[in-house]
């Protein structure tokens, strides 16, 4: 949501309009004026008494929006403890936001609501960067994400397309490690997370694109355009949560970073797709794929796969496989080292699994049961999205004996629900030993307690 970068960029925009009087003076105007229309309209409406869930007492005119402090997913649990444990409604400016804080209530909303649940909110930064909607993960519910989620299951992350390009993931972890291992003996220093985020954008880059476009400089073009990206992504805007002051976003100069950041990575991934287009030898890559199944629209009945379409598959693979990777990577290193015993015990098993060999494969990593456990305990104590990307609901709900209006947000919070006290022994705790023997795992079906990826239809692709 926005919102979590509220502080910096009140800071930022008043430091630009300091150099600016006259828009100083107009923009406060119309602002305030603004704010006193909604706080009006807002008043002035009359309805029937709804049974809503519990709310923490909110602001005139921006609602919880301060309540929500630099790490929601923390402030999000304190105020559940206090207000709704359960279930809690928000209000982040004019938007209605209902936050699942328990995997009880998750389970109960999936299984009857899925459907109804299933779409996401339109917000300005996800439409302009991720071409409308027609990426996957911030489609609309309905048949061209069907379609495209199936392109996505069966041809780009199938089992046998995974094993195909084994020999990337290879080849970059070897210049990784020799990299680290040259560093080490030269006595300089290396930073950790940035080579794991440029290891994680070279497979990612090689598997979807076919090579790493790196620069003269080393670093890499789409690495860097999908880093502007991500922080816009995360960005605030005034017209996600006001939508009367969308205006507001052209004034701090988020319309005009959005557009440009959109247009050079939509004529890059134009110029990588004519390449492909153009080569005669394909290379098997995932533009390869995808313009394939673009020539195959005839076997798809109803449902058309432009180039449109294409780049906003392919912004995806980015956005879902470089950064949140990395940084549970990341995570994974810090617990370890905060724990010799189980990086011990892990050690021993890749050593006893392993043996001489020089490479480890699919087949060794499938009999590492303990390195198993000790993924699903990083991913329990520190998912990639603390807060699931949002949903909204389509039609207004009952649920845990409340009302749910139509169009509320919906957030998860993965990261509470994970650390519940009622649900897990020593939650804060990092013990891998608790999955062993355990049939908890990655799909959510039936275990929502343990959900890094989500549940139901908007599951996040593994």
């Amino acid at each position: 949501m926005g919102g979590m970068l509220l502080p910096q960029f009140f800071n930022e925009l008043w430091q630009e309009l300091l150099f600016h009087p006259l828009l100083v003076s107009v923009s406060v105007s119309v602002f305030l004026f603004s704010l006193l229309f909604l706080f009006i309209c807002r008043n002035g409406s009359s309805g029937v008494k709804l049974n809503l869930p519990p709310s923490p007492p909110r602001l005139p005119l921006i609602g919880n929006l301060h309540q929500l402090g630099s790490l929601p997913h923390c402030s999000l649990r304190a105020l559940a403890h206090k207000y709704g444990p359960d279930l809690m409604l928000l209000h982040l400016g004019q938007v209605p936001v209902l936050v699942v804080s328990s995997a009880d209530m998750v389970r109960k909303m999936v299984k009857k609501y899925d459907i109804v649940i299933s779409n996401r909110p339109r917000n300005i930064a996800p439409s302009i960067l991720l071409y409308n909607g027609n990426d996957v993960a911030f489609a609309t519910y309905g048949e061209y994400w069907r379609q495209a989620r199936k392109i996505i299951v069966a041809e780009l992350l199938s089992i046998k397309r995974v094993q195909e390009f084994q020999f990337v993931r290879d080849e970059e972890v070897a210049a990784m490690v020799d990299r680290i291992r040259s560093a080490c003996v030269n006595g300089s220093t290396i930073n950790i997370g940035e080579t794991l985020i440029a290891v994680i954008n070279n497979i990612v880059s090689r598997c979807v694109l076919g090579k790493t476009f790196m620069e003269e400089d080393g670093r890499s073009r789409i690495g860097e355009l999908m880093r502007e990206v991500m922080v816009l992504l995360g960005a605030f805007s005034f017209g996600d949560l006001f939508p009367l002051l969308k205006w507001m976003d052209v004034v701090s100069g988020l319309a005009g970073c959005l557009n440009t950041t959109s247009r050079r990575l939509d004529e890059f991934l134009d110029q990588v797709i004519e390449e492909h287009k153009a080569n005669l030898v394909a290379t098997n890559d995932f533009v390869d794929i995808l313009l394939r199944a673009q020539n195959q629209n005839d076997e798809m009945p109803g449902f058309e796969l432009t180039q449109k379409d294409i780049k906003g598959i392919l912004a995806d693979m980015f956005v879902g496989g470089t950064v949140t990777s990395s940084t549970g990577m990341e995570w994974l290193m810090a617990e370890l080292v905060k724990n010799p015993k189980v990086m011990k015990k892990a050690q021993e098993e890749v050593r006893r699994v392993v043996g001489k060999k020089s490479k480890i494969d699919m087949e060794d990593i499938n009999q590492m049961d303990y390195l198993k456990c000790v993924t699903k305990e990083n991913l329990r104590l520190h998912p990639s999205l603390p807060l699931l990307l949002p949903r909204q609901t389509s039609e207004s709900i009952h649920l845990g004996g409340y009302h749910i209006p139509a169009k509320a947000t919906v957030l998860v919070n993965v990261w509470a629900i994970q650390r519940d006290r009622t649900l897990w022994d020593r939650p804060e705790e990092f013990i891998p030993e608790r999955f062993e023997n355990s049939d908890v795992d990655f799909k959510c079906q039936d275990h929502f307690q343990f959900s890094p990826f989500g549940s139901g239809r908007r599951v996040v692709l593994e």
